[in-house]
């Protein structure tokens, strides 16, 4: 009769011990995901392209990495690459570069974009092949700004949308980092 107390007092300190491991487990993992889920919403944010209006800066399904961080002190910059939600469609994410500034007019003749009365266009070298048409001329209301595709001749950027300009408080991130594909992992500028 003690062995078998003891046998049923071993088996359930082992239940427990079993229990007490999971559990110990499960909180781990909780953790884990709290972490991840803090960091995905505050701290970066992970996006796939899914067209070419960024080539060949960024390519079609290149998968990157935004700092969220980017702008807590800081204004956007003039050729930043940021992560912005889609003014005629703010459920939508889009992947643009920073062209016009607050206040700023920005106007594109023959392919070249001038901002404010400057007879020097921008240097757009990073665009793959000449740019086409002429807009605007644009005026970048306060806390706004004007962006464009790298692909310019294919890019659905603030020449085309029903509300051209972008407000800070809609841009998500920075582009920091490209991750995907493997062989072109690196910083974006």
């Amino acid at each position: 009769m003690e062995n078998e107390e003891k046998n049923q007092t071993e088996q359930d300190e082992k239940g427990q011990s079993v229990w007490k491991e999971l559990w110990d487990y499960a909180k781990i993992i909780l953790v884990v995901f709290v972490i991840a889920f803090l960091l995905g919403h505050f701290v970066y944010i992970n996006a796939r392209v899914p067209s070419g209006s960024m080539e060949e800066t960024i390519m079609t399904g290149d998968r990157v990495f935004g700092n969220r961080l980017a702008y807590v002190k800081d204004d956007p910059k003039r050729f930043d690459i940021v992560i912005f939600k889609y003014p005629d469609d703010p459920s939508q994410l889009f992947v643009k570069r920073v062209i016009g500034l607050p206040g700023e007019t920005v106007n594109i003749v023959d392919g070249k974009v001038y901002i404010n009365d400057s007879e020097e266009p921008l240097d757009d070298s990073f665009c793959p092949e000449a740019p086409e048409g002429s807009f605007g001329p644009y005026t970048v209301p306060e806390g706004c700004y004007f962006m464009l595709g790298d692909n310019r001749n294919h890019s659905m950027d603030s020449r085309y949308w029903q509300n051209p300009f972008v407000e800070k408080d809609a841009i998500e991130a920075e582009v920091a980092v490209r991750y995907w594909p493997l062989n072109k992992i690196g910083t974006i500028k």
